[in-house]
This record gives structure tokens, C-alpha cells and sequence, in this order.
């Protein structure tokens, strides 16, 4: 069931990344982030409200370097898909693992694992594969801020390890996510007249961003929350496939044997390492 729950997940988190980029015709990346968090805090509130369950929390510092981490992750991304093709974007931000994988080891000191130094190779060679066919120099903008986003991601995924650690539940964290990603977006809202201007569609698109986001996010908490965490990260990544396919249905975007060829190795990479790297803290958790 759980995979059918990330797959669910990964079709809900395509169709917001249709809204964003259909959706920066009319709003900022920094509006859409906002509105992204104002809805999904709106449904997860009124989720702890009907369940009555408490928003008391010890871990403040860490739900603040998760959501500081996640907002400037969030905002790269939108930016991203609103300057290159939509599949692009997402590949690009789904690096993250990689990034991760990283920070596990140099930052975290998990480990040396020769296998995983391959897979991250393959990984950073699958982006050069990508951006070097697909981007002409007046998009490389939106490439680095699409690895940005998968950078930034992994320091969020990071502390969002931790907060399972210090024994968080999902809800909390989506739901504190939810709001500092309304707060971090307020500034370009406030700074903006686009919210006045803005028409019928714009606004449904808007909710869009919203609804699929928080929809998303859901099912990909009931995803994990069934086990087989490494299965159900395999499976994430068909947020790329279902990507792929709408930038051809709505943009008829395509895309070169060489760059298809870089999203694979992305993709393989990115399911490797995370691999790895859960297998190398599960053999340290049992010494």
C-alpha cells in the first residue's frame, strides 16, 4: 500500500509543479511559496485542530533549521521551474540525495563508503549530461538554482532526520514546514502588487500550488509511515516520469538522447546513495 501512496505523492507533487510554472505567469516564485504554505498550514491546522493534538514542541531549533532549509529550497525550485523546462527542474532538484549522502559523511562522519563516492559521481555526471544539451547560457540561472534547490533540500532532509530522532511526528513538522514557508514568502508578497492584478485562473492555479502541495505531502507521510523506507524512496522519483510527461503534454518540451541519458544516471545515482547511506546508518546502529 505504501507504494501506492508514493506513487500517489509523486503524481500530486508533478501537478504542482505544472501550477508553479503555469502560475509564475502572473505571480513571483516568492508569492507562490507563500501561498504554498498559507494553504497547507490552513489544512494541517485544521487537521491538528479537529484531532485535538498539540503543537507544544521542545525541538523549536530544529524545526527552525529544517523550515529556514526547506523555505530556501522551496523558493529555489519555484524559480527554477518558472526559467527552465519542468522535467529539468524537478531532476535537478531531486539531486538532493546526493547532496545528503554528503553531508553524511563529511558533515555527519557516517561513514567512508568507496560504493557510495561511485554513486555520487554518476550522480554529478548525470547533471552535467543534463544541463550541458538542454540549457542554453541564458538558462543556466534556472539550472544552478535548480541544484540549489536540491542542495538546500538535503540540509532540510537532514534535519528532518533529526527531528524523527528527537521523536517529532510527521504532522508537526509539515504543519511548522507549512507555516515558516507562508512566513518566509510574506517579504515577496508584501513587495509585490501581482496578488492585485491577478485573474480568475491565476487564483486557481494558486490553489493548485496549494491543495496538490499539501496533498502531496500527505501521502508521501503515509507512505513512509508504512516501511520500507528504501522502496519508498526508489519511488519517489517518479515525480521525474510524470514531470517528463507533462512538460510534453502541456509545453511539448523535448528532450535529447544526451539528456535523457543524464536524468537516468540522476535518477539511479540518487536511489543508490540513498541506499547506501540508510544501509551504512542501519549496520552503525547495530554495533
Amino acid at each position: 500500500m505504501n507504494a501506492i501512496w508514493m506513487i500517489a505523492a509523486s503524481f500530486l507533487f508533478a501537478c504542482m509543479g505544472v501550477c508553479v510554472k503555469l502560475g509564475a505567469q502572473q505571480f513571483s516564485p516568492g508569492e507562490l511559496v507563500f501561498y504554498r504554505g498559507l494553504i497547507a498550514a490552513a489544512i494541517f491546522g485544521s487537521y491538528v485542530g479537529w484531532r485535538r493534538l498539540s503543537l507544544r514542541t521542545a525541538a523549536v531549533a530544529a524545526h527552525l533549521r529544517r523550515g529556514v532549509a526547506g523555505v530556501v529550497a522551496l523558493t529555489a525550485y519555484f524559480h527554477a521551474i518558472s526559467l527552465i523546462p519542468l522535467a529539468t527542474a524537478v531532476t535537478l532538484s531531486y539531486t538532493s540525495p546526493l547532496f545528503l549522502a554528503l553531508l553524511l559523511v563529511f558533515w555527519a562522519r557516517e561513514g567512508q563508503m568507496p560504493h557510495l563516492y561511485s554513486a555520487l559521481a554518476a550522480g554529478f555526471l548525470g547533471v552535467v549530461l543534463l544541463l550541458q544539451p538542454t540549457l542554453d547560457r541564458h538558462h543556466w540561472a534556472g539550472g544552478m538554482l535548480g541544484l540549489a534547490a536540491g542542495a538546500m533540500s538535503s540540509v532540510a532532509y537532514f534535519n528532518v532526520r533529526r527531528l524523527g530522532e528527537l521523536g517529532e511526528p510527521e504532522w508537526r513538522t509539515v504543519f511548522f514546514f507549512s507555516l515558516l514557508s507562508a512566513l518566509g514568502g510574506l517579504p515577496w508578497l508584501l513587495a509585490s502588487h501581482s496578488s492585485a492584478h491577478a485573474d480568475a485562473r491565476g487564483w486557481l492555479l494558486v490553489l493548485g500550488v496549494g491543495g496538490f502541495g499539501a496533498a502531496a505531502q500527505w501521502c508521501m507521510t503515509k507512505a513512509y509511515a508504512g516501511g520500507r523506507t528504501l522502496a519508498t524512496a526508489s519511488l519517489a522519483y517518479s515525480t521525474v516520469v510524470f514531470s517528463s510527461l507533462f512538460g510534453l503534454l502541456v509545453w511539448r518540451d523535448t528532450l535529447s538522447m544526451t539528456a535523457w541519458s543524464g536524468m537516468a544516471l540522476i535518477v539511479v545515482a540518487g536511489i543508490a546513495a540513498t541506499t547506501l547511506s540508510t544501509s551504512r546508518r542501519n549496520a552503525v546502529a547495530e554495533l
